[in-house]
C-alpha cells in the first residue's frame, strides 16, 4: 500500500523521508534542538490527514457533480492532559447548499485516512 524510509544521520534531528520518487524532511524546531528544517513528526501526521480529507471530498464533490471549488482543512492537535485529539475544521467554496456541506462533512469522519486514527492500527516492530 504505503511506504516510506525514514534515515536520520548525526545533524540534530533532520530526518530525510523517501516515498517512491518523492523526497522530504522531518526535523524538530530549534526549540527542541533540531534545526527546523521541515516539518516535525506530527505535523506531517496532521499533513496526511488533511491530504486524505481534501482528496477525498474533491472525489466525492466530483463524482456527485456538486460545485466544490476548493476545500481547506485546517488541523490542530490538541493535548488536554493525557487526552489527545485532533481539531479539524472544513472550509468550502462553492455554491453548495447546507445540505451538501453537511454531506461532505459527514464523509470526512470517513476518510481513509481519518477511520484509521480512530479505530488504531498496530505497529509491528523488527530490527536488523
Amino acid at each position: 500500500m504505503s511506504e516510506v524510509r525514514a534515515q536520520i544521520g548525526m545533524v540534530d534531528y533532520a530526518v530525510s523521508l523517501r516515498s517512491g520518487r518523492h523526497s522530504l524532511v522531518a526535523d524538530e524546531p530549534a526549540k527542541l534542538g533540531g534545526q527546523d528544517a521541515g516539518p516535525a513528526p506530527y505535523d506531517l501526521l496532521l499533513a496526511g490527514l488533511g491530504a486524505c480529507t481534501a482528496i477525498t471530498l474533491r472525489m466525492y464533490a466530483a463524482r456527485k457533480e456538486w460545485p466544490l471549488t476548493d476545500v481547506t482543512v485546517d488541523l490542530k492537535l490538541e493535548r488536554n492532559g493525557d487526552n489527545v485529539h485532533v481539531a479539524r475544521a472544513l472550509t468550502f467554496q462553492g455554491t453548495l447548499d447546507d445540505k451538501q456541506r453537511a454531506r461532505l462533512a459527514d464523509i470526512a469522519e470517513r476518510t481513509p485516512v481519518t477511520l484509521t486514527l480512530k479505530n488504531g492500527l498496530t505497529i509491528n516492530t523488527s530490527y536488523k
